[in-house]
């Protein structure tokens, strides 16, 4: 039967069954709703038109699904072979019952942080080039010059002498390529379209090209080309569709602009396998089409299986965060954040990857024009410190920006394996982990080690992302849970639990790297039931069901507590998960604000504030210095 034959019927069919239980209602519970006024609310409640994400296998059968009952196609995503249209409750029930047809509620999004003196400096150390060892390839010329970093999140702040280190790097030249807004669907020429602060505030730790007295950067790779794609508005709030709308121009976009590198420092309630997931979907697209794909791991705290979309996918590169408790050179105390999520995920995936330093990071953002709530720097003049896995997940997309301009041959798989294998696990005097790879992944990030190494081979092993894209074939991971309720990760032909064995000698030697020469398989096909002996179908997967309500919750920025140092104790003893401050229970509000968020076609922050708008952005080429063999 065809798709317009189908609706007829279904249209039909859905009239009688809405006559029927319109009946049975004046029937039973006439006092109720007497009222014709009090009919019409009701009806107007229930058939309030709402934006959805509708999949298929042609764009010009997703319109006619959607125009033949009566929607409208608001914005298409190419990407994904899928669109986003208004439609009222009982249409989106006749298109869910097409064949070859997915529909899902536009679930919201938002990005991820927590969060007087005048004797303040203009341009402050904020230790994070030094700590991660940045600054020894800064020394070198290696500063990411020639790789476009994307970033996705509220805007940025370009203008004035706290945001024009963001528009030009090192040596005083214009380094931006373009600006996208993909809440309006454009592009747009304002300096000034972060109103919130946290885009920003992540695009400093990026690429902050402010020079400090002794000579250390602000940013990581302070010569990137930075290219911002706005999609959260003042809030700090955004839908699917309009993250979408920025992984789409990206995407096809990529070539153009050369882009190598894409931050993502937001999140989302995971409510699907990886698989099914339209943002993980679109990332996955990215990360096959050459680019590396880091996120924030979220900071929903020391909870089992709390890392966050689009952390769960198992392709990309999935970051924690721990603090340095205020001695930025005594690494000693550093320590897990409270807040930093921990894996594994529902498929069986460890994450995170690895943890970078996310607390009480500094970076410019001029507060007369972003409206997020902030903790100003005591010692540096507009600068804002920011607690979160989006500012961890910003060192690594800088980490990731210096390797490629070291090696620009490197595939996304082999920046993610050499972060991986060039991390440093945290263990205890007599070599045992002082915290999970759930919770620290491989280890803390090192920028020379990765630059320096020569691994291969050693991510995503197992995985088949071009099987994942199709279809043909979903994967899990190593991770099992036993008949004792503790997770185990399959090594070799042994599972090590999660007791005394993390990090014991004759399982791991050491310096040998979760995930490196074989210690462990990073996939198998979803389905593989013998991979087990314990059975790979641990926890309730009965909650990612297929008709699951994608709108339940929102996507929000990795970090939301805005430096707020009153909301949680930023370290704990790692390892011992049972510290984690009961305090982080912001959720609430935020799905509050969640639930506020109206899409598609939502008014567009304002922007203009008297600002002249840019006439067309420029960059320059620059040739980078050949950096020497590193060790």
């Amino acid at each position: 039967m065809s798709i317009s034959n189908t609706l007829k019927t279904m249209m039909f069919a859905s009239v009688a069954v809405v006559g029927f239980a319109g009946a049975v209602a004046t029937n039973g519970y006439g006092d109720f709703l007497s009222t014709d006024a009090g009919n019409g609310a009701v009806k107007k409640a229930k058939e309030q038109p709402k934006s959805y994400i509708v999949q298929g296998k042609g764009s010009e059968t997703l319109k006619t699904a959607v125009t033949s009952v009566g929607g409208s196609i608001s914005r298409e995503f190419p990407i994904i072979n899928a669109v986003s249209a208004v439609l009222t409750p009982s249409q989106a029930e006749v298109i869910a019952q097409l064949d070859d047809v997915r529909i899902q509620d536009d679930r919201s999004v938002a990005t991820m942080s927590a969060g007087n003196g005048q004797n303040k400096k203009f341009i402050i150390d904020n230790y994070i080039s030094t700590q991660t060892g940045a600054d020894q390839l800064h020394e070198l010329g290696i500063t990411g010059l020639g790789v476009t970093v994307a970033v996705l999140d509220s805007g940025t702040i370009m203008a004035g002498q706290h945001g024009f280190n963001l528009l030009v790097d090192s040596e005083g030249y214009w380094r931006v390529p373009a600006k996208y807004d993909a809440i309006k669907s454009r592009r747009t020429w304002w300096l000034n379209d972060d109103k919130n602060g946290h885009g920003s505030h992540v695009s400093g730790i990026i690429a902050s090209s402010l020079k400090a007295d002794n000579g250390k950067f602000n940013g990581i790779a302070p010569d990137v080309y930075l290219l911002s794609v706005k999609a959260f508005d003042k809030n700090g709030q955004s839908s699917y569709s309009k993250v979408l709308d920025g992984l789409n121009w990206i995407y096809h976009n990529r070539e153009t602009y050369r882009i190598r590198v894409l931050n993502l420092s937001l999140g989302a309630d995971v409510q699907s396998n990886y698989w099914d997931d339209p943002i993980n979907q679109a990332i996955m697209k990215l990360w096959e089409a050459g680019i590396v794909v880091v996120t924030s791991a979220g900071n929903s705290g020391h909870e089992d299986m709390s890392i966050t979309v689009p952390g769960n996918n198992p392709y990309i590169i999935t970051v924690g965060a721990i603090t340095d408790s205020y001695t930025p050179f005594d690494y000693s105390d550093d320590r897990v954040t409270t807040f930093s999520s921990t894996g594994p995920t529902v498929e069986g995936f460890v994450k995170p990857e690895v943890v970078a330093y996310g607390g009480h990071i500094a970076a410019k953002v001029d507060n007369r024009y972003a409206f997020g709530q902030f903790f100003e720097s005591e010692t540096g003049l507009g600068y804002q410190e920011v607690s979160g896995t989006s500012q961890a997940s910003a060192v690594v997309s800088g980490i990731a920006a210096l390797m490629l301009q070291y090696n620009p041959y490197l595939s996304p798989d082999d920046v993610k394996c050499r972060i991986m294998a060039s991390a440093k696990m945290a263990h205890d005097e007599s070599g045992k982990m002082k915290f999970s790879p759930f919770e620290q992944g491989h280890g803390m990030v090192n920028a020379y080690a990765a630059v320096a190494s020569n691994k291969t081979g050693c991510a995503n092993r197992g995985l088949d992302i071009q099987a994942d894209l199709a279809g043909t074939a979903h994967f899990m991971g190593p991770v099992t849970k036993t008949t004792g309720g503790e997770f185990a990760i399959l090594v070799g032909d042994k599972l090590v639990t999660e007791g005394h064995q993390w990090g014991d000698s004759s399982m791991l030697a050491e310096g040998h790297q979760w995930g490196d020469s074989g210690i462990f398989a990073e996939g198998h096909q979803w389905g593989d039931s013998g991979i087990f002996s314990e059975g790979h179908q641990w926890g309730d997967l009965g909650i990612l069901a297929e008709g699951h309500q994608w709108g339940d919750s929102g996507i929000f920025a990795e970090g939301h507590q805005w430096g707020d140092s009153g909301i949680f104790a930023e370290g704990h003893q790692w390892g011992d998960s049972g510290m984690f401050a009961e305090a982080w229970n912001n959720r609430d509000l935020f799905s509050e604000v969640a639930d506020s968020v109206v899409t598609p076609s939502d008014l567009a922050i304002q922007d203009e504030d008297g600002e002249e708008p840019v006439q067309e952005w420029e960059t320059t080429e620059r040739s980078a210095p050949v950096a020497p063999p590193l060790n």
